[in-house]
């Protein structure tokens, strides 16, 4: 049984790297070719087991097992860079990226040591320690790539579901806790490979991770300048010195969003972004950016979400829509998704849509 699961773990990794790679659905192109290339990385840790079954030597002196090696300390860096070029796809490698080559190749002068110190218990220990701490150190990099994307995101789309990555970070709570069960593994279990148990768990975690792989979104779906101009966007405050608009154009501005957001109602618009609606407004995105910063103290998610709650709101207790459900006036009012919907209200009420719903048909 073990057998067949080790053969699918293998498998099933190798496939999702030429699924990856070839990519039909075109989606997130540069994230998807190094998330492919740790797909196919993240197989060789099956690899000299599933060369065993074929009665393959895969000897610990061999150079083959050296390249091995080598490219299974690179796994967690490539993952890295995966996370990295879904949260931007324009990023551009500098100098700084080759300090993290400096872990994988102290590996590789370790694992040319060991070949002199085969029966090495402690070396051995030593080694495992450092492969598991240079995963856990790019793991949690990556978890922290992905966290301020989803504060990013928010500067610049009114619905963040479907781009939040969300499906990423769980797969790097999968991928933190498999490492570590796999270093405690190997520290008790010396030289052995993992049992039924173990590789059930990794093919659950593996099977996870191909099923979000292959349905996720296009992140950026702008074009190339669109998007450049969107990434660079922080987050500003009243403290903050640089001033892009000065502060009677800003009072005029603030109005006349005002106006387009009232009359216009782009917010019922799903797709709504900020580039969308600084067209609308005449303005570059960072001035409208700035624009919804400053002058409402918002982000631009929450800046267009609160007219979308407005609307449900007014939408909920006009006794004319009682015959639309809750989730039709949701999708009504520009939401996308039940789960933003319902998140989104609640931050805005402190209630659910149905709670809200009855309090106010019950006065």
């Amino acid at each position: 049984m073990n057998t067949i699961i080790i053969i699918l773990i293998f498998g099933a990794l190798f496939l999702l790297f030429i699924l990856l790679i070839a990519n039909p659905l075109k989606v997130n192109k540069k994230a998807n070719f190094w998330f492919g290339i740790f797909s196919l990385l993240f197989s060789t840790f099956w690899l000299e087991e599933v060369l065993n079954l074929a009665k393959l030597d895969f000897q610990l002196d061999s150079y083959f097992y050296i390249l091995i090696r080598f490219l299974q300390f690179l796994t967690p860096l490539v993952f890295y860079y995966s996370t990295v070029y879904f949260t931007n796809p324009d990023y551009r490698f500098g100098k700084r990226d080759l300090l993290y080559l400096i872990s994988p190749i102290i590996l590789l002068v370790g694992l040319i040591i060991q070949q002199q110190l085969p029966t090495d218990k402690i070396f051995f220990s030593v080694l495992n320690i450092l492969i598991i701490l240079q995963a856990i150190y790019f793991i949690i990099y990556a978890y922290l790539k992905i966290r301020l994307h989803k504060k990013r995101i928010r500067l610049f789309s009114s619905n963040t579901v479907d781009i939040n990555l969300k499906w990423l970070e769980y797969i790097i709570y999968a991928l933190l806790a498999l490492s570590l069960f796999i270093a405690g593994y190997n520290l008790i279990f010396i030289g052995d490979n993992l049992n039924l148990f173990a590789n059930v768990i990794t093919l659950a975690i593996v099977f996870y991770i191909a099923y979000n792989a292959l349905k996720q979104q296009e992140i950026f779906t702008l074009n190339e300048i669109e998007r450049n101009q969107i990434i660079t966007i922080k987050e500003q405050t009243n403290t903050e010195r640089q001033k892009i608009l000065a502060d009677n154009e800003l009072a005029t501005l603030k109005i006349k969003l005002t106006e387009v957001m009232e009359n216009d109602k782009p917010y019922l618009d799903t797709n709504l972004s900020l580039v969308n609606l600084s067209n609308l407004m005449h303005l570059t995105p960072h001035q409208l950016s700035y624009l919804i910063n400053i002058g409402f103290n918002e982000n631009f998610f929450l800046f267009v979400n609160k007219y979308r709650v407005e609307r449900v709101k007014e939408l909920l207790i006009n006794k004319e829509n009682d015959h639309l459900s809750i989730l039709g006036i949701a999708f009504e009012s520009g939401f996308s998704s039940k789960t933003a919907f319902n998140t989104t209200f609640k931050k805005f009420t402190q209630q659910t849509p149905s709670e809200y719903k009855k309090a106010r048909t019950t006065l």
